[in-house]
């Protein structure tokens, strides 16, 4: 029996042919179609490189003002936003502190540790390093909270051309990081039941990395022997059973975010702030 070589591909019934990209399954009859991810990808990606090119505060504020004004048009729940983004939000003053503490000493000096120092210039651009992380990180995190990972893999191989393996490997992988909790939940209730649920926290949550770690090990082996035996591997041409079109709403969504970062920086150049 010949190997198959597409995700979800499928023959027509009465020609026999191979679904081809011209002919792929709509996502849903009569339904308003998502945005691709792979242009919300592309548009983070430019509104970064925007942001990175200059180091200055107004730049990066003008960005967030422009991101937390947009943001109730995504209809993401705050409590949920919070959620997801809670690494960007820890993430900002551990990096605030690290840069006002061992960043570019310039202006007047508040305090000498020897090893490391404050001034107005690390101050400065401690302040402007965390509104960068929060104007990249906060829409990153936004506008991914609702994507399909199959969307996103369709996107990536029909649209940006990557290698299907790569991609399918990928979108595996992700499928599979949804069962970790899970594994993590029975392995809990499995110490409990055997009475080893009862050492210490740090111990016991050592052990249970361990064993997740086996299991992740032994669930990706598995798989990727599977794959294989169904030619996901096999070189040549990979038809795909949906289509991933990139039109006018998937170039809107590319030019409202890289909008966002030359309105920012057009604004620091005409407040005098660019510091390239």
């Amino acid at each position: 029996m010949p190997a198959e070589r597409s995700t979800g591909e499928s023959a027509d019934r009465s020609t026999g042919e191979p679904a081809d990209r011209s002919t792929a399954v709509p996502t849903a009859s009569g339904a308003r179609r998502p945005v691709q991810p792979v242009a919300t990808l592309l548009g983070v990606l430019g509104l970064g490189l925007c942001l990175v090119l200059s180091l200055d505060v107004v730049s990066a504020a003008v960005a967030l003002a422009l991101e937390l004004a947009l943001a109730p048009l995504l209809r993401v729940p705050v409590r949920r936003l919070l959620v997801v983004a809670s690494p960007v939000l820890l993430a900002v003053p551990l990096t605030g502190v690290s840069i006002a503490l061992y960043g570019r000493a310039s202006g007047r000096e508040w305090f000498d540790l020897g090893f490391a120092h404050v001034t107005d210039g690390s101050l400065e651009l401690a302040l402007a390093t965390m509104l960068r992380v929060l104007a990249v990180g906060l829409p990153s995190v936004a506008l991914f909270v609702r994507v399909d990972p199959t969307d996103l893999a369709d996107g990536l191989a029909q649209v940006l051309r990557l290698p299907a393996r790569f991609v399918l490997g990928a979108l595996a992988a992700i499928r599979m990081t949804t069962l970790l909790g899970q594994d993590w939940r029975q392995l809990g209730m499995a110490r409990r039941a055997r009475g080893l649920g009862d050492g210490p926290r740090l111990r016991r949550g050592a052990s249970m990395a361990f064993a997740l770690l086996v299991i992740a090990l032994r669930r990706a082996t598995t798989l990727a022997v599977a794959m294989e035996s169904r030619g996901f591997g096999a070189p040549g041409r990979r038809t795909w059973a949906r289509a991933a079109p990139f039109g006018g709403r998937e170039w809107g969504m590319v030019a409202l975010l890289v909008g966002i970062g030359l309105v920012s920086i057009a604004v620091s150049v005409a407040a005098g702030t660019w510091r390239a």
